[in-house]
Order: structure tokens, then C-alpha cells, then sequence
């Protein structure tokens, strides 16, 4: 898969898990599995420019005796799902075009 769609896939991913609820890393990673592999090497540097962009935020908090960081989805991160739900109709229609001239 091309990188920047890729990465276009995995934040819209870490998005709408974040619309559930918020989370930590590793659960989101654990949570994702169904539908896309996360890495830590992945997954961390996509909360982080989510962060940065303002679509989470984040806060520890103590769990079993260690700081956990966990994320919440903003306002701002609510639109980019909207922006996103937008966009992937559009993708999903040139997909569907591409697809369907395939196998004439």
C-alpha cells in the first residue's frame, strides 16, 4: 500500500477508535488488529502528529502502579472523521471505477 495512503488509513483508524473512547497505545494497537496491523513503531508516531495537529489530546494516569498516556479525541478530531468519511467516498468511487474497468 502506498505510504501516504497508508498513513491517510491508519489515523482515520485511530480516529474512529478514539471516537469510542479514549485509549492508550497499546489497546489501541490491540483493538485495530482486526482491521489493520499497528505496530508501536507505527501507531506512535501517528498519535503524536494527531496530537501535534490537534485532533487528541492526552493525560496519564496510573494503572497497576505505572503512568499510562492516554488519548482523546477532540473536536477537531471529530471533523477530520467527518473530512475523512467525505474523502473516502470519493477514493471509494474512483476505486470502484478502476476496479469495474479491471475486468471488462
Amino acid at each position: 500500500m502506498d505510504v501516504q495512503l497508508k498513513r491517510g488509513v491508519i489515523e482515520a483508524c485511530v480516529l474512529k477508535l478514539l471516537s469510542r473512547g479514549d485509549s492508550y497505545g497499546y489497546l489501541l494497537s490491540r483493538d485495530a488488529a482486526d482491521i489493520i496491523a499497528l505496530s508501536e513503531s507505527t501507531l506512535y508516531p501517528v498519535l503524536k502528529r494527531l496530537e501535534a495537529s490537534g485532533a487528541v489530546d492526552s493525560y496519564r494516569r496510573e494503572h497497576n502502579g505505572r503512568l499510562r498516556k492516554y488519548y482523546h479525541l477532540t473536536e477537531a478530531g471529530r471533523k477530520l472523521i467527518d473530512d475523512s468519511l467525505s474523502e473516502w467516498a470519493e477514493i471509494s468511487k474512483v476505486y470502484e471505477f478502476i476496479r469495474e474497468d479491471h475486468h471488462e
